[in-house]
């Protein structure tokens, strides 16, 4: 990124103030209220700078975001902007990151994180926490997560391609209807996980809530572990599946291989669909 020159330590207010201005870095500056305050512009360089009114930072190509604030007041903030790397920020608004390509964000919070990240492709997060809000990462493609404490509601859904290490999860519904997606060494809690799935594959991670894992095609399982409260796990689901420790109940896999230390209950009724071939054991 070439730049030439520098604004800092100014305060812009109203519409559009700085519209259009390219290879530029801007140091310690405010953007109070109004609207559009960097609009239309690439090649920027932003640090230590605090951010108050609405959509901020749109139609923006090639940009380095460091130590810097986005208020409430900030809302949708960062959209339709390509080529982005955020680095130890803290935003408290919502709908943040919407149709961009090619997203870096490392050691940010994220405290309201209502519709955030919808249709971001390649998108990579380190050491990010999300708080509150929800549906984070709504139809997000081609994803790497190392470092994810998230409470929000629904997240991942309708996400391909993804590969998420290191996370803890909490939220219902999270995971639905993803395809090709890995998750490695992390904690899910909810219920309802990895609902309508295809091609998810979950490594040394430790599952609570229940009915996870129903409805799933090709479910890989490695190494994982099941709270108590996991009931009817698997339930139309094409899976096979290496468990350590208990599993509470099992209902109506369609195919493929189970295997834990001890379960407590298998459930194969009338409602099981064919092939009902799915081989369930124990160590």
């Amino acid at each position: 990124m070439h730049i030439d020159k520098v604004i800092k330590e100014k305060t812009f207010g109203g519409e559009r103030p700085l519209f259009q201005i390219h290879n530029t870095r801007l140091e310690n500056i405010t953007i109070t209220d109004g609207e559009s305050g960097i609009k239309c512009c690439s090649d920027l360089e932003c640090d230590g700078s605090k951010f108050y009114g609405k959509y901020p930072w749109w139609h923006v190509d090639r940009s380095l975001i460091t130590n810097c604030y986005f208020a409430v007041g900030s809302r949708s903030a960062i959209w339709y902007s390509n080529d982005m790397v955020m680095k130890d920020c803290v935003i408290d608004g919502p709908k943040f990151f919407r149709e961009m390509k090619n997203l870096e964000l490392e050691n940010v919070t994220i405290n309201d994180a209502d519709e955030t990240f919808w249709k971001v492709n390649g998108l990579k997060l380190k050491n990010v926490t999300l708080h509150d809000g929800t549906y984070p990462f709504m139809f997000c493609e081609n994803i790497e997560v190392d470092g994810l404490n998230s409470d929000s509601k629904y997240v991942f859904q309708y996400v391909k391609n993804a590969v998420i290490r290191n996370a803890k999860i909490t939220t219902k519904d999270s995971f639905w209807e993803t395809e090709n997606v890995t998750i490695y060494d992390s904690e899910l809690n909810g219920e309802y996980l990895g609902w309508h799935s295809k091609n998810l594959r979950l490594v040394n991670c430790h599952i609570s809530g229940e009915q996870p894992l129903c409805y799933a095609d090709n479910l890989v399982l490695e190494n994982c572990t099941f709270d108590k409260d996991c009931d009817r796990i698997f339930e139309d689901s094409t899976v096979e599946a290496t468990i350590k420790g208990h599993i509470t109940n099992i209902k109506n896999p369609i195919s493929g291989h189970i295997t834990a230390d001890s379960i407590g209950s298998v459930t194969i009724d009338e409602n099981v669909k064919l092939p009902n071939s799915c081989i369930i054991s124990t160590k």
